[in-house]
C-alpha cells in the first residue's frame, strides 16, 4: 500500500507557472508508475501525464503536451509536475494517481489503471 500526498496548488495568473509535488509513503515509490490528473467542477476526471517506475518514459494528454512535464525522483519518493503558460481552462483539482508495476514497458492513462489516489490540490488560473 501506498499513500500519495499532492502540494503546490495555488493562484497563478494566466501564463504563469506552477510545480506540483507528490509525496509517496508506505512503500518504495520506484515499483510504481504515476500520473497526475485534474478535475473541474462539473467535469470528468482527466488524465494528464504519467510516467513508468523507472522515469524513463513519459506520456502526457493532449491538452497539456508541450506545457506541462512529469517527473519523478525516486529517491526521495516524489513525483512532480512542472505546469507552464498555464490557462484560465487549467482550474481544476489536481490528484496524483500511482499503480503498482514492474517494468516500463507500457503506460496507463485510465483512471481505472490506477488504485492510489491523493486527497487533490486546487490550482486556481486567474484572466
Amino acid at each position: 500500500q501506498v499513500q500519495l500526498v499532492e502540494s503546490g496548488g495555488g493562484l497563478v495568473q494566466a501564463g504563469g507557472s506552477l510545480r506540483l509535488s507528490c509525496a509517496a509513503s508506505g512503500r518504495t515509490a520506484s515499483s510504481y508508475a504515476m500520473a497526475w490528473f485534474r478535475q473541474a467542477p462539473g467535469n470528468e476526471r482527466q488524465f494528464l501525464a504519467t510516467i513508468t517506475p523507472s522515469g524513463g518514459r513519459t506520456y502526457y494528454g493532449d491538452s497539456v503536451r508541450g506545457r506541462f512535464t512529469i517527473s519523478r525522483d525516486n529517491a526521495k519518493n516524489t513525483v512532480y509536475l512542472q505546469m507552464n503558460d498555464l490557462k484560465p481552462e487549467d482550474t481544476a483539482v489536481y490528484y496524483c494517481a500511482g499503480a503498482r508495476q514492474w517494468t516500463d514497458t507500457y503506460y496507463r492513462t485510465t483512471l481505472d489503471g490506477y488504485n492510489y489516489w491523493g486527497q487533490g490540490t486546487q490550482v486556481t488560473v486567474s484572466s
